[in-house]
């Protein structure tokens, strides 16, 4: 069996092979992407609709990159979990990198395969949707904005729980002990999709409160209005 530093120490992990390119070279690359996706995305909305507000761009922005993430890389991961640990496919390398905060990427868990796959194809392509409605100022974004980001939210909040209860119950612990690891990896990328969904829905659930608020208040002037007439 090939040695690895993935933990917990001794956890077997067949046809392993370490990377090839270097956690710089990955990490650069996947920032790198990103920001070309974020210009990508910034530059069609823009020119599609010349009166979005910052706010609404920010969506755009962040819905553009949840597709590409959840579509391309996790999407990678549900088709080739089972080969991943001995690939040397550049989105086998990133996520044999991120495992380092959480081994169990590489040892086919049923729950991280599980969610990955509802990941990918539930909110990838509908965040694509997502963004376009933004885009287009359609009202039934909301609606979709609240599942797209309650699926988000409760994936990652099941990711946290089911890996703090291997710990708390079983002491077993997926990270290596390096902070740059549990912080930056485990802590930090996840935590986007904790905070920024919670943003997103509350956002959502007060516009369509004030749009059923509003439609309420027109519907007792207009009773009361006819009730005058009738006097």
């Amino acid at each position: 069996m090939t040695s690895h530093s993935y933990y917990p120490v001794g956890l077997e992990i067949p046809s392993y092979v370490p990377n090839k390119w270097s956690t710089l070279v990955l990490v650069s690359t996947f920032a790198v992407t990103c920001i070309i996706v974020l210009t990508a995305a910034k530059t069609i909305a823009t020119n599609a609709n010349p009166r979005i507000t910052a706010p609404e761009l920010s969506k755009v922005l962040w819905f553009t990159l949840c597709g590409c993430i959840h579509l391309i890389l996790e999407g990678y991961y549900a088709v080739s979990f089972a080969t991943l640990p001995g690939s040397q496919h550049l989105l086998a390398q990133l996520w044999k990198e991120y495992s380092m905060s959480d081994s169990r990427y590489l040892t086919s868990h049923a729950f991280v395969m599980s969610m990955e796959s509802i990941t990918a194809w539930c909110w990838g392509p509908l965040s694509f949707v997502l963004a376009y409605l933004i885009v287009a100022e359609n009202p039934f974004r909301h609606p979709l904005q609240i599942i797209i980001s309650t699926g988000q939210l409760y994936g990652d909040v099941l990711y946290y729980g089911t890996c703090a209860f291997d710990f708390l119950v079983y002491g077993v612990e997926y990270s290596r002990p390096e902070g740059y690891y549990f912080y930056g990896y485990f802590v930090l990328l996840n935590g986007f999709w904790i905070v920024i969904p919670a943003l997103l829905i509350a956002d959502s659930v007060r516009a369509c409160g004030a749009v059923f608020a509003e439609a309420k208040r027109t519907r007792t002037v207009g009773v009361n209005g006819n009730a005058k007439k009738i006097a």
